[in-house]
């Protein structure tokens, strides 16, 4: 049991930078930004030089010190990013993070010729050059990724403006939007509470508490709904002008260029789930109602615990162990990777007031280590969000080797391990269980977090699409978008959960819509391959470890294509998302069985 005494861990930024913080940022920020300016005066205009004079070790050498400089600016970023996370109310953190930024900008100004002049090399000359040069040749996942973006480019003095003003324009409405979402309080029975702590109010088991807390949220957002539609529309406009700029067939062909997806494959993955909705999320809801004793779940019953289930909190220190032990199952080198996250104070585990919401774990850079955000209360819930970050955290460790510019993996498969981490802690728990009730439990909280994984993550998709499609006509009003909201939430929840008043306000709180367009759908993308991988583990478990961990190492330098090809598994492939989201009816057909027992 979860008890008051329970130490939950902090992060140990010095990874970072070592106390006292203030004089080694401003001596980072002085040598990158002379080392941008000597970097511009060394290569500026000369780039296509090297290329013709069939250079390949000078073209070579110039993007090794790009990468180094820009290793520096990933430290600043990394260190002032976390810093502000663990409390985005301290004026301190604030500065930093915002002096950062403003920094960060002109000096990436001063370096952004660099990649437009590689994109001036043509491709005949430059892979020639990759071919001859080993050390150049190193480099191709980066420059055949960078030169996706292309065909959108615009002029060097035009690339500038736009960079330099994202830190008055996108970053700025992005940072009002943490501000103002930590500054919330919601009362809750007399009691005011912050939106992680809110939130799981609608996980208890008494249902009174879950209305209340429901009501809470819908009241104080739409209260601040003037706000968030002013930050959502400034923002969908923004990506608008950016879009007839570039020149951008559609208002996620940029999540795709970066997720290193075809269009096609994501038109497929969001066919195939919104198909299965019936089957999957209409059908289980409709179980969960007769569970619960209910002809319909209201809004605030969707997460609720089931009826046999105690509620029981559990502790950091139990949690740590289950994580573990799943991914030692799986192979030793897996808990190897993750043990130091709990001993080298890699994990800041505690909800405190200011502090962001979520989870995340941020791979930082090669040099140092990631760290993983948590707002740990202790459900069931808790335990699979822990596995899944620490399923990114081993990721990131593994894929540092590539170097700073292609250790980054496309969103898509970044959610690969993540969910991997989690499957294999599903299935150690599932094994664990004793008796109907427990198997039942177990299998239903799955369930829900599958569905919240790839069906709702889809639906979140199709209201971004909607919105922002809506918004080229003009302003959206509230209603607007709370229409928009509620039409993609009835369509994929289904008849039996009842969306009353106050739900239309919900898409206000949702992070990834303002800080990361259109990245959703990685989450049900990274769900359906999971599966269809899990799939092949238990078909053919020996070597697979080392299949996985290989594809993790790639980090960004291979395709889905290419990354899947040695499990026998293809993305591209209508039939592949269906074996995936087989996945979940099975686990619903499972429960339906366990209803004569």
């Amino acid at each position: 049991m979860m008890t008051q005494q329970d130490a939950l861990p902090v992060w140990d930024l010095s990874a970072l930078y070592e106390e006292p913080v203030e004089p080694k940022v401003a001596k980072d920020i002085a040598t990158v930004a002379q080392g941008a300016k000597d970097f511009s005066a060394k290569y500026k205009g000369q780039v296509s030089s090297l290329a013709q004079a069939g250079s390949g070790e000078a073209l070579a050498a110039a993007i090794g010190e790009f990468e180094a400089l820009e290793e520096i600016l990933g430290r600043l970023y990394s260190y002032a990013g976390l810093l502000y996370a663990t409390d985005t109310t301290a004026p301190a953190h604030g500065k930093l993070y915002g002096d950062v930024q403003a920094q960060a900008a002109l000096i990436s100004a001063d370096m952004l010729f660099f990649t437009l002049e590689l994109n001036g090399i043509e491709d005949a000359p430059l892979e020639t050059l990759m071919a001859d040069c080993a050390a150049l040749g190193r480099y191709r996942p980066w420059l055949r990724d960078l030169r996706l973006e292309k065909p959108y480019q615009l002029d060097d003095a035009q690339e500038r403006l736009l960079l330099e003003k994202s830190v008055t324009g996108r970053s700025a409405w992005n940072r009002l939007f943490d501000d103002t979402m930590a500054r919330l309080r919601f009362d809750v029975s007399g009691e005011s509470l912050p939106l992680e702590a809110t939130l799981d109010q609608l996980s208890d088991v008494d249902r009174g508490k879950r209305q209340i807390a429901a009501q809470a949220l819908s009241k104080t957002f739409e209260i601040q709904l003037p706000v968030f539609s002013h930050i959502y529309n400034t923002l969908m406009k923004d990506m608008e002008i950016e879009k007839r700029w570039r020149g951008y067939d559609d208002v996620a062909t940029p999540r795709h260029i970066s997720n290193r997806v075809e269009s096609e494959v994501v038109g497929a993955l969001v066919d195939a789930v919104r198909a299965s909705y019936p089957d999957i999320s209409h059908r289980y809801y409709a179980l969960k109602a007769k569970w619960l004793g209910l002809d319909k779940l209201e809004h605030w019953d969707r997460n609720a615990p089931l009826p046999q289930d105690s509620g029981e909190r559990i502790a950091w220190s139990d949690a740590q162990a289950i994580v573990l032990d799943a991914y030692r199952g799986f192979s030793p080198e897996m808990a190897e990777l993750a043990e130091p996250f709990f001993t080298q104070g890699w994990i800041d585990a505690a909800p405190r007031a200011g502090k962001a919401p979520g989870a995340f774990s941020h791979p930082t850079i090669p040099s140092a280590h990631p760290y993983v955000l948590l707002n740990y209360l202790g459900r069931t819930r808790d335990v699979m969000t822990l596995a899944h970050e620490l399923g990114h955290g081993v990721h990131q460790r593994l894929a540092a080797d590539q170097g700073l510019l292609m250790a980054e993996t496309p969103l898509t498969l970044a959610e690969t391990a993540s969910v991997f981490g989690e499957m294999l802690t599903f299935r150690q728990l599932l094994a664990n269980t004793k008796t109907v009730e427990q198997r039942r439990i177990m299998l239903a909280s799955k369930v829900e977090d599958m569905i919240n994984t790839a069906v709702r993550q889809t639906a979140f998709y199709q209201f971004e699409r909607k919105v922002h499609e809506a918004r080229v006509a003009g302003e959206l009003t509230i209603e607007d978008i709370n229409a928009a909201w509620m039409s993609v939430q009835v369509e994929s929840l289904g008849p039996s959960v009842n969306l009353g008043a106050g739900y239309e306000t919900y898409w206000a709180y949702i992070p990834h819509f303002i800080h990361s367009p259109f990245y959703v759908y990685a989450y049900s993308f990274g769900d359906c391959l999971v599966n269809s991988l899990y799939a092949v583990y238990q078909e053919e478990p020996d070597g697979f470890d080392q299949k996985y961990f290989a594809a993790l190492r790639a980090g960004g330098t291979l395709r889905h294509k290419e990354l899947l090809e040695p499990f026998g598994l293809d993305a591209s492939d209508p039939t592949f998302w269906s074996r995936g989201l087989s996945v979940i009816s099975g686990l619903i057909d499972e429960l339906e069985a366990l209803e004569g027992e």
